[in-house]
């Protein structure tokens, strides 16, 4: 969304500068925008991922044709009165509700995003909209009077329940802390920025469990635009409480399991680090990260990436003007052929390339542009290759936003939708909105759809500041290796690979497709007893070694040292032979040739079996100066 600063936060502007868009005025006339795309009911919940697509639970993809529908989360800009409506973005005051309920019915607004080829919607609210109890203004609904007197979380309540009436798959946002603007410096800028871990904990599984039995509710994402605060940077696995990727591995895991499995985890990337000033470090990292440290969910298949894009910001512009400004290149500043490298860089790459640890869909949960009054022709120009790259990449996207205010067709011109104090629409086809011809483009694209085969999962392992259990199974038994940090494959897959510092490991079902959840039991070893007489596969190394017909789908460590292998009985016909070899990497990378699930330990050495084995078996040297790191595995053919 777009953000601004407040003057009176000078020293705060000069960390960080405004973030995203806002909302405006469009025209055009309806026209092929709804050809190209499935109709909003034709497809059936639950959804789910397979690879780089999402798919219903017909196994059918179901591409993300997005808008957001802002508003629940807050429009006041931080200063002065909340109820004058200058003191809101663009002077548009939502009434801490969806925007546009005063001015339209319900039902017309949702008719409008059919008409312009939406399937889906991603609805913001704050953590303090979930809270309030204060009955929304008769002057905010004045269009939709049966939602007089209710509280703003019982008018999204509401909503909700329309839009997937319409047939329209909604994805839950927690776009902020407070019902204030975003995205600056404003007290929204981490999941637990103004509100502590445990509340935005609960918050997220208080929502998840509201409308389970919804199922046209598809996704929660999880947080928006993740940023620095005044002093601090969030980061990607350093294991404090500005740790995104810890925050997101966990309270995803939580919503899976403790409130609604069927949700889709949407992750969005961070949004910025750094001082924005020239000479100092600074930029947006995005979705880099992913490639070197990845989530992994107790459920495969619900993971989604998500990023944002506008022409304003840059890889390491922060959007700002004038205080906080740098002179680093914005979006808009590339050529087409610039643009498509940082954007692959940023964030496409996790869809492009197929059988690695992070594999997943990208949804572009955020881009948009000036309507009718953007003359920039460099914004655009980059609006145009923006969605030349969409269509080229066929991605899932979401618009923003879709609703806004409009007097005599002028406004705030970002949205696609507008309406009037009368209640007069001005649509992105109902004039001369200059975007129609890019969104009829994109609406409309060919791109795969039908059935998506199952794939193969990959699936990175981290314990590397406590435990990592993505088995459903492991996690409600009792503790198997107490006073060791342990981690254990998602159900259905083994372990491939694993580190020789560092502790990560490597799962997969390839081959053999996802294994029996159940198999036969478990078995925790931290010695040689399975090791046969003349089969010293690592001689003169310890070997924590499996029984024959069982396989390791997770390991322990105190803290380098390896500590025991969670032996799992593999289903039948699974393991039939016993022999095996070994594969050393103590000296350097040993994975084959052509090794699939990608670099799962950045620089540290890595060992991996084939497609086509499983480790039964791990070895290591307590000699004297040895850290008893993982040198060896055992790896066996599984059949």
């Amino acid at each position: 969304m777009r953000g601004s600063f407040g003057r009176a936060i000078l020293v705060a502007a000069l960390l960080l500068g405004p973030l995203v868009p806002s909302a405006s005025a469009s025209t055009g006339s309806e026209s092929a925008a709804r050809e190209g795309a499935t109709a909003a009911a034709d497809w059936t919940a639950p959804l789910s991922t397979r690879g780089r697509w999402i798919v219903d639970a017909n196994g059918d993809r179901f591409k993300l044709r997005s808008g957001n529908w802002h508003g629940a989360s807050g429009t006041w800009n931080g200063s002065g009165s909340v109820d004058d409506d200058a003191n809101h973005h663009a002077g548009e005051n939502s009434g801490r509700i969806p925007l546009g309920l005063d001015r339209a019915p319900m039902a017309e607004i949702i008719a409008g995003f059919r008409e312009i080829g939406i399937n889906s919607i991603r609805l913001p609210f704050s953590n303090e909209m979930v809270h309030d109890s204060r009955p929304v203004t008769d002057d905010a609904v004045a269009a939709n009077p049966a939602l007089r007197g209710r509280s703003p979380l019982q008018v999204y309540d509401a909503v909700v329940g329309e839009l997937t009436a319409a047939g329209l798959a909604v994805i839950l946002n927690n776009h902020t802390n407070t019902t204030r603007w975003c995205c600056g410096v404003d007290g929204n800028e981490r999941w637990n920025a103004s509100r502590s871990v445990q509340t935005w904990e609960d918050d997220w599984l208080f929502m998840a469990r509201r409308y389970k039995d919804n199922k046209r509710v598809v996704g929660a994402d999880l947080y928006n635009e993740v940023r620095r605060n005044i002093l601090d940077d969030p980061n990607w696995g350093l294991g404090d409480d500005h740790d995104w990727f810890a925050a997101s591995q966990r309270v995803g895991d939580r919503i899976l399991t403790e409130a609604d499995a069927d949700l889709l985890i949407v992750v969005e990337g961070i949004n910025w680090t750094g001082i924005p000033v020239d000479g100092f470090a600074h930029g947006r990292p995005t979705l880099e990260p992913v490639r070197n440290l990845s989530h992994t969910l107790v459920d495969s298949g619900k993971l989604v990436y998500s990023a944002h894009f506008y022409d304003y910001t840059g890889p390491n512009h922060s959007g700002a003007t004038g205080t906080g400004e740098t002179t680093d290149p914005r979006y808009r500043d590339f050529s087409p052929a610039e643009l498509v490298d940082v954007l692959n860089r940023q964030a496409f790459f996790v869809t492009a390339e197929q059988d690695q640890h992070f594999t997943a869909p990208v949804w572009i949960s955020e881009f948009g542009v000036g309507g009718r009054t953007e003359t920039n022709p460099k914004a655009r120009a980059w609006f145009e290759n923006f969605v030349d790259h969409l269509v080229r990449t066929d991605a899932d996207f979401a618009y923003w936003p879709l609703v806004g205010w409009h007097e005599n067709r002028t406004g705030n011109g970002w949205a696609l939708l507008h309406w009037d104090a009368a209640g007069h629409r001005m649509g992105l086809y109902d004039g001369d909105d200059w975007r129609a011809a890019a969104w009829t483009r994109l609406i409309g694209a060919t791109g795969r759809t039908g059935p998506v085969a199952p794939v193969s999962e990959w699936s990175m392992l981290s314990p590397d500041h406590g435990d990592f259990i993505a088995s459903r199974r492991m996690r409600v038994l009792p503790d198997w290796d107490a006073g060791a940090r342990k981690a254990v494959c998602p159900d259905g897959q083994r372990l491939l690979g694993l580190a020789h510092t560092g502790n990560r490991g490597l799962c997969s079902d390839v081959t053999t497709g996802p294994l029996a959840a159940s198999g036969g039991g478990y078995e925790v070893v931290k010695d040689e007893r399975y090791v046969k007489a003349g089969g010293d596969w690592a001689s003169g190394y310890t070997k924590v070694q499996c029984a024959d017909g069982q396989f390791v789908s997770g390991y322990s460590v105190r803290g380098a040292a390896v500590s025991g292998a969670l032996c799992t009985v593999a289903p039948g016909g699974v393991i039939t032979g016993t022999g095996g070899r070994t594969v050393w990497f103590d000296r350097g990378d040993n994975r084959g040739v052509s090794p699939k699930g990608g670099d799962f330990a950045n620089g540290r050495y890595k060992g991996q079996c084939a497609d086509d084995e499983y480790v039964a078996g791990v070895a290591y040297t307590g000699r004297i100066g040895s850290s008893r790191t993982p040198d060896a595995l055992f790896c066996r053919k599984l059949r």
